[in-house]
């Protein structure tokens, strides 16, 4: 069996995959993932996507509202979020977070609803995933300024944003997702600031169906792929395969506590 890796962030219900999913998950298992959080960015989506964490083992969930649905959905409680967290297989708050690339007309509500799933995290320690596209300097106030107000822990989900918010991310304890764009041949400025971030703070997803890495860019993403930008984080840090998928392993497993092997 190839080493045993982890998908951080998938999107199990959303059609691309939903269609053949057996063998999507069948293929992350002999590709050597061996556990998915897949992700509901809209409540109402969360009994498809919960149904599917039900069953299967090497899957969880997590619950949100995502920045770019916040304009078209319901205001997320607090309350709603903390009730949602006492399943057994909810493992993380989010996706929330800011994008003011596509949906800059409703920062306001974004931020509002950041503070919301930041006060559900805090309460119930789950860790916040965080969204964030061209809002890095609201995105590093609001987190500093909340885990001031009392400690949470995050992690700064597909991370490409520069370098300010990836330290002010890291100052706070929280953790950098690496997804398939850190193995885009462009992106040599992102890979070097995963480079210089501490190895116990890098994890790894797919975000699939969306940012397949090389080969397969420009298609379906699915769980399997990871293995692609596993072996980008190994070499950024000079290790052996192996030992890069155990330690972003066990940085998994001290996040998603709820999750630990």
């Amino acid at each position: 069996m190839p080493p045993a890796i982890v998908d951080s962030h998938c999107h199990l219900d959303f059609p691309q995959l939903a269609e053949d999913l057996d063998a999507v998950i069948e293929r992350a298992k002999a590709a050597g993932v061996t556990r998915m959080v897949t992700i509901c960015t809209k409540l109402r989506s969360l009994p498809q996507v919960q149904a599917i964490a039900e069953a299967h083992d090497s899957i969880f969930f997590a619950a949100g509202t995502h920045p770019m649905s916040v304009a078209d959905e319901p205001m997320v409680s607090v309350a709603e979020l903390v009730a949602l967290a006492a399943h057994p297989k909810m493992v993380g708050i989010g996706e929330s977070g800011l994008d003011y690339h596509y949906t800059a007309e409703s920062k306001a509500a974004q931020q509002e609803s950041l503070r919301l799933h930041i006060e559900a995290a805090r309460q119930t320690g789950l860790p916040l995933i965080i969204h964030a596209r061209d809002a890095d300097e609201d995105m590093a106030r609001i987190l500093t300024e909340e885990h001031h107000a009392g400690p949470y822990t995050c992690v700064m989900h597909c991370f490409s944003s520069g370098a300010g918010l990836a330290q002010a991310a890291l100052d706070l304890g929280f953790y950098l997702s690496m997804s398939g764009i850190a193995a885009f041949p462009k992106s040599t400025e992102l890979r070097e600031i995963f480079r210089a971030a501490p190895l116990q703070r890098i994890l790894l997803e797919t975000d699939a169906p969306y940012l397949a890495p090389p080969p397969y860019r420009g298609k379906r993403n699915e769980p399997a792929y990871t293995v692609h930008t596993a072996e980008t984080g190994a070499e950024l840090f000079d290790l052996d395969y192996a030992d890069f998928a155990a330690a972003t392993s066990a940085n998994f497993d001290r996040l998603f506590w709820k999750a630990a092997a």
